[in-house]
């Protein structure tokens, strides 16, 4: 007679992931307070780490240069934008895009085409959102700023849909949501972090004063990306056939498994607030 298959118990992970985030929570307090120099040295500390995982789960031999490009690539985006001069940036972004391209090109491979297209993708994923998280928090100190409160607002409602997915998942379970991508997702925990991340919206929303409508208005935006962020580097790592970018943060994988909602959102936000800068004013 067969074996039933072994289930982990529900919520087997949450007091690891819980930690790991409460470390991640206290290690960015300060700079995010402060920002300016100081959060872009955190926010581009981050962004070198994901740029490492990158280069090391989508090149099967890379060489120094495939690391050392990316990342002073990076440090010069973080750069111009604290002083902000925002077209320096995104001019960085594309010079550094060339740069590993060539990088890549220049190595003799099999897997060069393949190489060269996951190198160049890599840049502007993680450049792209870890510059707009600096620029967004800006340089202004306090947590009556509109850079400090816009950021925490993003990331209230990433975290609301992430831990409503979690436990909404897990209570209510039903049909997968994405099962080729995401096995574990189901379409109950994702309507229950859409549902905690509104809720954390409109609260938000309220207490810094735009309102509770604006916050519902930015919010719903934020949890969709959210989950499709997620998706997204899930179904880049089926393709790479990697299981977790890094072992950095227990309960959770790499700091681009732990980002890449953010990052999502991040963008969303960024496109948002220029086309309706009514939405929240500055």
């Amino acid at each position: 007679m067969a074996e039933a298959p072994i289930q982990k118990p529900k919520f087997s992970g949450v007091g690891v992931r819980a930690i790991s985030a409460i470390g991640m929570v206290l290690l960015c307090l300060a700079p995010f307070y402060f920002g300016g120099w100081l959060w872009a040295a955190l926010a581009g500390l981050f962004g070198g780490r994901m740029l490492f995982e990158w280069v090391r789960m989508s090149d099967p031999s890379p060489a120094l240069p495939a690391y050392s490009v990316p990342i002073i690539g990076l440090i010069a985006g973080v750069i111009y934008v604290v002083q902000t001069k925002p077209l320096f940036a995104v001019m960085t972004i594309f010079a550094t895009a060339l740069a590993v391209i060539g990088v890549q090109a220049l190595r003799p491979s099999e897997r060069k085409n393949a190489r060269i297209i996951w190198a160049a993708l890599g840049v502007f994923y993680i450049f792209i959102p870890t510059l707009l998280m600096i620029g967004l928090r800006g340089n202004d100190i306090g947590f009556d700023t509109v850079g400090f409160q816009r950021l925490l607002f993003v990331i209230a409602c990433v975290i609301g849909a992430d831990v409503g997915a979690y436990f909404g998942g897990s209570i209510f379970g039903g049909p997968k949501l994405a099962p080729k991508l995401s096995p574990n997702k189901t379409w109950s925990g994702f309507f229950s972090g859409q549902l905690l991340a509104v809720l954390l919206g409109a609260l938000f929303g309220h207490l810094v004063g735009i309102g509770w409508v604006s916050g519902v208005l930015l919010a719903l935006p934020i949890a969709i990306l959210s989950v499709s962020g997620d998706l997204f580097e899930s179904g880049v790592k089926r393709s790479l056939n990697v299981k977790d970018t890094g072992g950095l943060m227990p309960g959770h994988g790499g700091l681009l498994d732990r980002l890449d909602s953010l990052m999502a959102a991040i963008i969303g936000v960024a496109i948002i607030l220029f086309l309706f800068p009514g939405v929240w004013p500055s």
